[in-house]
């Protein structure tokens, strides 16, 4: 499986086609969040998903139990290939989200957003590092039946040893000298990989670039050793 996952973030359904059309061939799937969601609905999902590539549906959903139950259900015609609850919602919401989804469909939890370090944990009343709650979180999802987890490439080593048959989303991911932008934990593409990552979920530095086509190809060639 290629693990390479291009991060369509824009309202514009349009340019998240040509985007799409342009990657089809490097990547191995597309990630859609709340600003593609927002704007386009399950529809624009539907259109994104006739270009063949998987889907991971990354809406990280998290309210009461019975609410995320409800929205996974209606989110299960898409047949994403990966949807994203948050890990905060507690135990019992993650056992309905994963009851809901349909066969085929990973629910992974989000850990600790890779924008976010010991510092603004502190300021929201969660002690230790973000590598402490990463572990204290990942082994909840792991007790709740999920299957994995959505975590930094900083900490996919340490949660992977513990989890042997985790499946591992890492996001904030970011070539060689390319600019980490708004996330303040970020890792080579080739070392989340190595370390233990399933899926790397990768926006910017190929939605942005001059060519898009090209720095998908250059990451999803920086990866083939990894993944023969």
């Amino acid at each position: 499986m290629n693990p390479l996952f291009v991060a369509i973030d824009t309202p514009e359904l349009e340019r998240a086609l040509t985007l799409a059309e342009a990657v089809r061939n490097d990547v191995g799937g597309l990630k859609l969040g709340l600003e593609f969601f927002a704007a386009n609905g399950p529809d624009g999902v539907r259109q994104l998903a006739a270009l063949g590539l998987p889907i991971f549906l990354d809406l990280k959903l998290h309210d009461i139990p019975n609410t995320v139950a409800k929205a996974v259900a209606a989110l299960a015609p898409l047949k994403p290939a990966v949807m994203t609850v948050h890990a905060a919602g507690g135990k019992a919401m993650l056992e309905a989200a994963k009851a809901a989804a349909p066969a085929g469909t990973r629910i992974v939890a989000v850990t600790v957003l890779t924008s976010l370090d010991g510092d603004d944990l502190a300021a929201t009343g969660v002690g230790g590092s973000p590598g402490d709650q990463v572990a204290r979180l990942a082994r909840l999802a792991k007790s709740a039946g999920l299957d994995g987890i959505v975590c930094s490439g900083a900490e996919v080593a340490s949660v992977s040893e513990q989890w042997p048959d985790g499946f591992f989303v890492v996001p904030g991911v970011r070539p060689e000298g390319g600019d980490s932008s708004d996330q303040k934990r970020v890792v080579t593409p080739s070392r989340a990989l190595g370390e233990g990552a399933s899926i790397l979920v990768i926006g910017r530095p190929i939605t942005a670039a001059d060519n898009p086509a090209g720095a998908a190809n250059a990451i999803a060639n920086s990866l083939k050793r990894h993944v023969l």
